[in-house]
């Protein structure tokens, strides 16, 4: 929490005769963004309990991009923090080489970009089934103001059509 304080009476032998000693100390905590370049390669580098010369390796092979301060030193974030952890416990724990932390991180990537894509992908097939639906019930209220034809393929009704007879003969089929 940012800004907060804490008083406290410190355990202190018994007071002299008639004299009070009091102890009051102030701690102060800050609340910084995980992501933000705080810890020097040298604090960084204890928090992950390993040597500095590890978290230089790790950064030339790509593993790890620390920021950078205006004169150039390397500055570590909490999340780098917790990835040297990571880097740490898979190739002590579990023996995998660098590139295979490598690949771990690469498919990571990859996986977490392909839920991205899916969620998208998911947005899309709610929003369009949403269509189709709209759509569906645009239909049936057409349907319902259309009058089906049911005629038999006659454009015009038979009753109708004797008034505009013509006598003539038509020619016989076959000849």
């Amino acid at each position: 929490m940012m800004g907060e304080r804490r008083d406290e009476e410190a355990s202190s032998p018994p007071p002299l005769r008639g004299s009070v000693r009091r102890v009051t100390r102030t701690t102060t905590s800050i609340e910084v963004s995980s992501d933000r370049g705080v810890f020097m390669i040298s604090v960084a580098a204890e928090l992950a309990d390993m040597h500095p010369q590890t978290l230089r390796m790790y950064e030339a092979r790509g593993l790890i991009e620390p920021k950078r301060s205006p004169k150039g030193t390397r500055l570590y974030s909490r999340q780098d923090v917790e990835r040297l952890r990571r880097i740490q416990a898979m190739t002590a724990e579990l023996g995998m080489n660098l590139a295979g932390v490598e690949r771990v991180f690469e498919l990571e990537d990859e996986l977490a970009s392909m839920s991205r894509k899916v969620a998208a992908l998911q947005k899309r097939a709610r929003e369009l089934k949403g269509e189709v639906e709209r759509l569906e019930a645009l239909r049936r209220e057409l349907r319902a103001d259309i009058v089906p034809y049911t005629g038999g393929g006659e454009l015009i009704r038979r009753a109708d059509l004797q008034r505009f007879r013509i006598p003539g003969r038509r020619p016989e089929r076959g000849s």
